[in-house]
């Protein structure tokens, strides 16, 4: 980072404080006391500035502290190591302090943001110290006075406001959580649009929740047990005592002016208590400047489908599980406006369990696919449209300029000719869009085209963004400012003429103000006239000022005053009146939202030629021809994805839903096909038309998927740990409306233990009666379907051709003799050899008996069987013992010879097949 003095010219008005902050105490003065002891340092002699940093550094110790100092944000000590770190930015040092030298970093105050930004990305708190007085004051209390300072905001990932550091199409949660004894409540807010939810959550299904809301930042009492969080995810703990349920209601209600909370809903003390304490961290970091957050109201997490962590980040639907990766909402998104893709990622994260709801946007999707005029009409009024409540939540928070008021504008009036241009054909949603979107631009829109210029306010000019003709007062300030700078240029050419130096010049800088300045040569000459005064001599230049010229200064800074002081008072009249309007402009903003969404769907529906669903009460689902939307639209070409059916409706018998064992090769499709039929579940009750040729399916009302492999170090947890964690989590959640969709279960383990685990969770789905799709190359659990008329085969097909197999990626009935592993090998480019030797080996072990060894095992593994104990046993009181185990008791390993252990194998072997003809 460069520190050329003309660069950072902003420094010079802090130059004594740069020589405050590194000033020394004299060596050999006594001990060094303890840095972190701020009474001490200032006892052993630390400069006014540096007693001032460490105080406020100790009053905040968790974050980087941004020190104003003129133009530039500097970092000291420890604190500019990190942040060099951070932004590789130089780090350097200037002067000592105790004896060390004092370690800087700076940033520039106008390119703050792009660094906070970055730090904000990296999860630091920053905090932001400014200073409060002009330094010229600070000077007038004496020549080593400090200029005052003070914490006005801490930057933290959940708090940012700023256009530039938020995601436009993402919603940006601080999270609190309060653990009660029999609930968690929760508190959610998007604080740079002001909305605010409460819901609660029990000990099960806490971590869903906080999954489903997928916060940036989350605040928890010290102590309390989280479930894992993503690494982009801040966790501030705090003290217990700020999530304290008693009283927490009417202090929460107090904090938006109300005597009960019951005015905005019903809600439960771990809720209200969560709710304060999130209202109480954003007092506690943005301090004055606290962004207004909406009443809150009641989130009801039971009107969603519930998906938990590991199936949201199995079926990627809004976060990738690479970099750069597809989700399911990258694929689908077709959305024009930051709003509108902000509620298609909430429509997708918590899809629908209310049949009316699902209808109602299933109708408006269908109204805009049939009429392509409206649709195309529609997204080029909504097309970039600024994010309303953003920009209204900045102005609220004192840190809006000229632009987030010209947002509101542009808004209000892209909502006008949306609603001009909505489908004649209006079903109930679209009705209540127009309703509400024919209202704007209305008074507030006019006003604020009339009063703003855009093209100022547009580029957040300091001056200028008042219209001329708004305001009689401010346009003569103007005159008089504007005329008395045409003033100076003449000023400049009577000087000229008058001395006879070409190179005089009249400038000016914050420091010195108005002055005329000419080359040093040409010093003597305005010397040796009594009208110029010298001001200031430089290396190259010599600088003069004069009566007139102040005068003229004078009038030019007092016209610039009063031109400045009206447009800030008629900015201010705007932002109070944006401010009053916010329930009327949070509702335009999620009309305009409703119908970018709508007609993006109908977009993507009349596109990719998708269908509308059926949605109906009941355990059906019935795909035809369904396909994958992430993998199709990867393909690019629709006509390369190959369809496939998928039946999971209760046959005729129980009423209970089907599962379908799925084998296969691996490369075959099996886990594609997994896939597509939970994100047609999804799609369907997130409101959008589904990529099949018909789709009917009962409502989904919790989806699971285990699909991948994965695990945990850090936990301590392998592969096959965390995969039985989850099935554990399937299994005990499940109920008869869940959609579960499991793949290759208990592979992490040894042959006969994996096969045990999967066949005993078959059996547990397929009593549950839920809709299951269980994808295996345990072949043996095929026989399953013989027993039970709710478990049904299905295969992917595959072609051999001279000792090669061709995929087709088709699901047809029936189950795969065998898993073509070694062939997938050859295709992976597993050495020829190695090959070769695989498939010698492989048909040896298949001259054994398979078909028959699988009967035995359906045999002794009849359906249901789990926990049944044998009538012997339960009349004997214990398990009976077999001959062969006796004998085996009675064997002595080590004293056997090679030749003798064979024997004694043989002899049991025989023994055991005796006995097992004999039953």
């Amino acid at each position: 980072m460069s520190r050329d003095a003309d660069e950072n010219a902003g420094r010079l008005a802090s130059a004594s404080d740069i020589g405050e902050l590194t000033g020394s105490r004299p060596r050999g003065s006594g001990p060094k006391p303890d840095p972190d002891d701020v009474e001490a340092v200032i006892a052993a002699g630390a400069t006014p500035m540096m007693a001032q940093y460490l105080t406020i550094k100790a009053q905040n110790p968790e974050g980087l502290l941004f020190y104003r100092m003129g133009d530039f944000y500097e970092l000291f000590f420890e604190d500019a190591e990190v942040a060099a770190k951070a932004l590789s930015i130089h780090c350097t040092t200037r002067g000592t302090h105790l004896g060390e030298p004092i370690k800087m970093a700076g940033v520039p105050v106008h390119a703050a943001e792009e660094y906070l930004a970055r730090l904000i990305a990296q999860n630091f708190r920053v905090v932001i110290a400014e200073q409060t007085e002009d330094p010229a004051e600070a000077k007038k209390r004496g020549a080593k006075s400090v200029v005052a300072r003070a914490v006005v905001r801490i930057v933290t990932p959940g708090t940012i406001t700023e256009e530039r550091l938020l995601a436009p199409d993402r919603a940006s949660l601080l999270v609190a959580v309060a653990p009660g004894k029999t609930e968690v409540g929760i508190a959610a807010a998007d604080v740079a649009a002001g909305r605010f939810i409460l819901t609660a959550a029990t000990p099960e299904t806490f971590a869903a929740e906080i999954a489903r809301l997928d916060p940036v930042e989350l605040i928890a009492p010290e102590g309390a047990d989280l479930p894992p969080m993503p690494v982009r995810v801040t966790v501030a703990r705090r003290v217990p005592s700020e999530f304290r349920a008693a009283g927490a209601p009417a202090r929460l209600a107090a904090n938006f002016g109300v005597a009960d909370l019951a005015a905005f809903g019903t809600f439960s003390d771990a809720e209200a208590a969560a709710g304060l304490a999130l209202v109480n961290y954003l007092a506690e970091t943005q301090l004055a400047n606290a962004p207004p957050l909406d009443p809150p109201r009641k989130d009801a997490p039971d009107r969603v489908m519930a998906i938990d962590a590991a199936t949201r980040a199995s079926l990627e639907l809004t976060r990738p599980s690479r970099p750069d990766g597809p989700t399911l909402l990258s694929a689908i998104d077709c959305t024009v406006s930051g709003i509108g893709a902000q509620l298609l990622s909430d429509r997708l994260s918590s899809p629908s369990l209310v049949r009316e709801e699902i209808s109602d946007r299933h109708d408006s999707v269908a109204a805009f696919e049939a009429d392509p005029v409206a649709r195309s009409a529609v997204r080029s009024a909504l097309k970039a449209v600024p994010d309303l409540l953003r920009a209204a939540g900045r102005l609220a928070a004192g840190r809006g300029q000229p632009r987030d008021a010209l947002a509101v504008c542009r808004a209000l009036h892209a909502a006008s000719d949306a609603a001009a241009a909505l489908p004649s054909e209006r079903p109930a949603l679209i009705e209540a869009a127009a309703a509400v979107l024919t209202a704007a631009p209305g008074a507030l829109g006019e006003r604020l085209a009339a009063t703003l210029d855009e093209r100022a306010a547009s580029g957040n000019q300091p001056d200028g963004y008042i219209a001329h003709g708004v305001d009689a007062a401010l346009d003569e300030a103007r005159t008089l400012r504007d005329e008395s700078r045409r003033f100076v240029a003449g000023l400049q050419a009577d000087y000229q003429k008058e001395t006879g130096v070409r190179s005089l010049k009249i400038k000016h800088n914050a420091v010195l103000g108005w002055f005329i300045e000419v080359p040093a040569g040409h010093a003597d000459t305005l010397h040796s006239h009594e009208t110029f005064s010298h001001r200031q001599s430089l290396a190259s230049a010599v600088r003069f000022t004069t009566n007139t010229l102040r005068d003229l200064e004078s009038r030019i800074l007092a016209a610039s005053e009063d031109a400045r002081t009206a447009e800030q008072a008629i900015f201010a009249d705007l932002v109070a009146a944006i401010v009053e309007a916010r329930p009327w402009l949070s509702e335009v903003a999620r009309q305009m939202a409703e119908m970018d969404v709508a007609s993006a769907l109908a977009e993507r529906a009349a596109v990719s030629r998708w269908v509308r669903p059926t949605i109906e009460d009941g355990l059906a689902f019935e795909i035809d021809a369904g396909r994958h939307p992430v993998v199709e639209a990867a393909l690019g070409d629709r006509s390369r994805f190959v369809p496939n059916d998928c039946v999971l409706s209760p046959p005729d018998d129980d009423g209970l839903a089907r599962a379908v064992i799925l084998t296969g090769p691996n490369m075959g499709g099996k886990s594609t096909y997994l896939r597509q039929n939970a994100l047609i579940a999804v799609l369907a009750q997130a409101g959008s038309f589904v990529p099949a040729k018909r789709a009917r399916i009962g409502i989904v009302d919790r989806l699971f998927s285990r699909i991948g492999a994965s695990d945990d170090l850090a936990a301590g947890r392998s592969t096959f740990m965390v995969e039985m964690v989850e099935l554990a989590a399937i299994l005990n959640q499940a109920g008869p409306g869940a959609l579960v969709i499991l793949d290759e279960i208990g592979r992490g383990t040894a042959t006969f233990d994996g096969l045990s685990i999967a066949w005993a969770a078959l059996e547990r789905l397929n009593e549950v009666g839920c809709r299951t799709l269980f994808a295996t190359h345990y072949h043996e659990i095929t026989t399953l379907s013989e027993r039970r008329s709710r478990i049904g085969n299905a295969t992917m097909r595959v072609k051999e051709f001279r000792g090669d197999i061709v995929f087709l990626h088709q699901v047809e009935a029936g189950a795969a003799d065998r898993s073509y592993g070694v062939q997938v090998a050859r295709l992976a480019g597993l050495p020829a050899t190695v090959v070769r030797r695989a498939r010698d080996v492989l048909a040896r072990l298949e001259e054994s008996d398979r078909g028959a060894a699988r009967a035995a095992l359906a045999a002794d593994l009849p359906l249901f069987a789990a926990g049944a104990e044998p009538a012997e046993n339960a009349a004997s009181g214990g398990p009976s013992r077999s001959a062969t185990l006796e004998t085996l008791d009675e064997i002595d390993p080590d004293a056997l010879s090679p030749r003798e252990a064979l024997d004694a194998l043989y002899a049991l072997k025989a023994a055991r097949r005796a006995e097992t003809e004999g039953d």
